[in-house]
């Protein structure tokens, strides 16, 4: 009788932090690894390379701020991202979330622009928030009544809106003044306070602190946060549990278009003081990469969205350097991911051996003979 070898594919109950942290570490190395190689093709110097990447994103204290400025989005973008795909949500419209909430927040601000200052940042926050709930909402409805997948939905609404701003910067909002595709600057009051003096970071960085603190309450004290992680993770067994799957989907996508609403809000009022179609460089499916690194871990989202955010600002001292393409450091961010979702499957499972005659479970042949 011949010796029957098998073995079983067994997804592992628990992946602790160190394992977590150490398949980060493993896919952060091998990307090093991948764009190192990318330099030499481009006949660059290695550690002329990486030196002027570090320097760029973290070398003085200007850098290191500048970095925190391009981070504050990310982070809002990237939890916005959490919050959705921790209830198996898949919303890939934050982009467009985040273009709806400045044009609503824009709207507020010439609106209300006789509030006191105080006043007005109030508005303006909540009309940003509201903005992007709203956007979101669409998505949310379409799939709870008619069943139709918030991929395609959230991702033609993203092309959608961005339509809407330019009717708007051709028409109503252009700047009377200026051959540019772009609405007047919004009036002083309405500016977000800078926090450090003698740069862009603005008030919007310590909410996006704030509001990385309220997602994970919310996701890991609250009802609430049970019922989204309980639906991600088994979403039939929330049905039968008695949830109201309809009304946590819509729960679920407002909180997350507001929160990218508050991205969109702090770029048109803390950077660019003025509404144009360039206040987001992506940053919305930036996000994307960016919570899933973070293992969809709200606090994790803050030092993984500061990370990237200095990869794309030494991107730009790389190519003033060595004449990298700054584009390379777009081709990193996806190799990180690449590498990571694939160490994090291989940590997800576990390969044991089954003896001839053990229990029936789906296997993996890897060799041997059948038995006679």
């Amino acid at each position: 009788m011949a010796r029957n070898l098998k073995f079983t594919l067994e997804k592992r109950e628990d992946v602790g932090l160190g394992q977590q942290l150490l398949a980060l570490g493993v896919a952060l190395f091998a990307a090093l690894i991948v764009m190192a190689v990318l330099m030499i093709l481009a006949g660059a110097n290695i550690i002329e390379g990486y030196a002027a990447l570090y320097e760029g994103a973290f070398g003085s204290w200007q850098a290191f701020v500048a970095t925190l400025v391009k981070a504050t989005p990310l982070i809002l973008t990237g939890l916005a991202t959490t919050i959705a795909f921790r209830g198996r949500i898949w919303n890939i419209g934050v982009e467009g979330q985040l273009y709806a909430g400045a044009i609503i927040a824009y709207w507020a601000s010439i609106t209300f622009d006789s509030f006191p200052p105080l006043a007005l940042f109030f508005v303006i926050l909540l009309a940003g928030m509201v903005g992007g709930a709203l956007w979101a909402s669409i998505a949310a409805v379409i799939k709870v009544k008619f069943e139709v997948n918030e991929i395609i939905t959230t991702v033609l609404l993203n092309y959608i809106i961005l339509y809407l701003l330019s009717w708007l910067l051709s028409g109503p909002w252009r700047d009377p003044e200026s051959y540019y595709q772009h609405s007047p600057q919004i009036a002083e009051a309405s500016r977000f306070m800078v926090v450090l003096q003698d740069s862009r970071l603005h008030i919007g960085f310590v909410i996006a602190i704030v509001v990385s603190i309220l997602v994970y309450l919310i996701l890991e004290k609250t009802p609430l946060g049970y019922e989204i992680r309980a639906f991600g993770n088994n979403p039939h067994a929330s049905k039968f549990q008695g949830t109201n799957v309809g009304v946590l989907v819509i729960v679920i996508m407002l909180i997350s278009g507001a929160i990218a609403g508050l991205a969109g809000t702090g770029e048109l009022f803390g950077i660019h003081h003025r509404l144009k179609s360039e206040i987001s460089l992506g940053y919305g499916f930036t996000g994307i990469i960016i919570a899933m690194l973070a293992g969809l871990h709200p606090l994790a989202v803050v030092p993984t969205a500061i990370l990237f955010s200095g990869l794309i600002n030494g991107s730009f001292m790389l190519q003033i350097t060595t004449g990298v393409p700054s584009s390379l450091v777009v081709i990193m961010q996806a190799v990180v991911l690449l590498f990571l979702l694939a160490a994090r499957a291989i940590l997800a499972y576990r390969v044991r051996r089954v003896h001839a005659g053990g229990p029936e479970e789906p296997t993996i042949q890897l060799g041997g003979a059948q038995d006679a």
